[in-house]
C-alpha cells in the first residue's frame, strides 16, 4: 500500500489537489472518501471534475439524490452514503455497476460500504484546524503502481 499525506488549506487547496488527481484517472477508477461532515469531500469532487474537464458548477453533495452522475469525457459519478444506514439500502443502489463502469466512482461515506473494490483509491480527511485539511491518500491494488510512476516523473 502506498501512502501519501498532504496539507491543504482552504477550498482552493482541496480542489487543487482534486485536480491533481484528476490526471491520473483512468475509467473504472473507484475513489473511496472518508472524514466528517464539513471536511473537504465534496470540494474536493469539484477539483476531481474540474480536472475531468467537467463543469465543476453542477457538482453538488448528492445527500438527498444519493447519485449524482456528471458527464465528460471521463464520466464522474459522485455516490453519497451519509444517509445509507442498511445493507438492504446499499443493495438497492446497484453500486457495482457503477463500480464496473466507464467513467469514475467517488464514494462519500465508504465506511458504509462493505464491499468496496480492491483496487481503490482511499482518500480520508481530518480537520487540525480551522484553516488547513490534512488530507491522506491511500493506493491499493493498481493504484499503488500508478502512484509510485507518478513519484519517479
Amino acid at each position: 500500500m502506498f501512502k501519501e499525506d498532504e496539507e491543504v488549506f482552504g477550498e482552493e487547496g482541496t480542489e487543487q489537489l482534486g485536480r491533481k488527481i484528476a490526471a491520473l484517472l483512468q475509467p473504472g477508477d473507484v475513489l473511496a472518501l472518508y472524514g466528517e461532515l464539513g471536511a473537504g469531500k465534496t470540494c474536493l469532487v469539484r477539483g476531481l471534475a474540474r480536472g475531468l474537464g467537467i463543469d465543476e458548477r453542477l457538482v453538488a453533495s448528492p445527500s438527498f439524490s444519493l447519485i449524482n452522475e456528471y458527464p465528460g469525457p471521463l464520466p464522474l459519478v459522485h455516490i453519497d452514503c451519509y444517509r445509507l444506514h442498511l445493507e438492504e439500502e446499499l443493495d438497492e443502489l446497484g453500486l457495482e455497476e457503477y463500480f464496473d463502469g466507464p467513467g469514475v466512482t467517488v464514494i462519500e461515506w465508504a465506511e458504509r460500504i462493505n464491499d468496496l473494490p480492491e483496487d481503490r483509491l482511499e482518500i480520508t480527511f481530518d480537520l487540525p484546524d480551522e484553516t488547513s485539511r490534512h488530507i491522506r491518500i491511500e493506493a491499493l491494488g493498481k493504484w499503488e503502481q500508478r502512484f509510485k510512476e507518478r513519484h519517479k516523473a
